[in-house]
């Protein structure tokens, strides 16, 4: 494994930065990481999680022709939410394959239409943070809104005091205009 530089490029709660510059031009790093538990009570707190377990990330640096990486990794953990309809904890295993190609911002072309884009690739900067695209990654893989199984939503109505509770057809006031539509063209002249 490559040397981690004294000063981290950011406060993350798990940074593990390898330095652009000192990477070698012809060889992998490999790397295996995992943050301590201090880290993964932060990461936890950034993310809104309920608490994080067993989060590892490994891999490899890769020279991509002159002055580009590519960084393939393994990433798991087990996080605990709390169920959005039920409030009960849940927890969720992730293990996800991840891949970041980092070249340099000149190279990136800006003017591709957005359907084109290749989202595995970022603007190389003064350091690749192995610790922060593992964050990334967790992310965007955890569940948006978190449901214990077996949970269902349940369909209530209410009203204020002396009042009806709305219906579906009253809620949708035009749903009744493509039947009446309907009635004038079947009118005969």
């Amino acid at each position: 494994m490559a040397d981690l530089p004294e000063n981290p490029p950011e406060t993350s709660p798990f940074s593990r930065p390898y330095e652009v510059d000192t990477l070698p031009a012809n060889r992998i790093i490999k790397f295996d990481l995992s943050p301590s538990v201090a880290e993964a009570e932060a990461i936890a707190a950034q993310l809104g999680l309920t608490g994080l377990k067993k989060m590892r990330i490994s891999g490899a640096i890769t020279p991509m022709g002159t002055k580009s990486w590519v960084v393939d990794a393994d990433l798991g953990a087990t996080v605990s939410q709390t169920c959005v309809i039920s409030a009960d904890p849940i927890r969720t295993r992730i293990d996800i394959a991840v891949r970041v190609k980092f070249i340099p911002e000149d190279k990136i072309d800006y003017d591709t239409p957005e359907s084109e884009l290749d989202d595995e690739v970022e603007a190389l900067g003064k350091f690749i943070d192995a610790g922060q695209i593992a964050i990334e990654a967790l992310t965007l893989a955890i569940p948006l809104y978190p449901r214990k199984e077996g949970v269902e939503t349940q369909n209530t109505q209410s009203a204020p005091d002396g009042r009806t509770p709305m219906t579906d057809a009253e809620i949708k006031p035009f749903a009744g205009l493509a039947a009446l539509k309907g009635k004038l063209e079947n009118k005969p002249e």
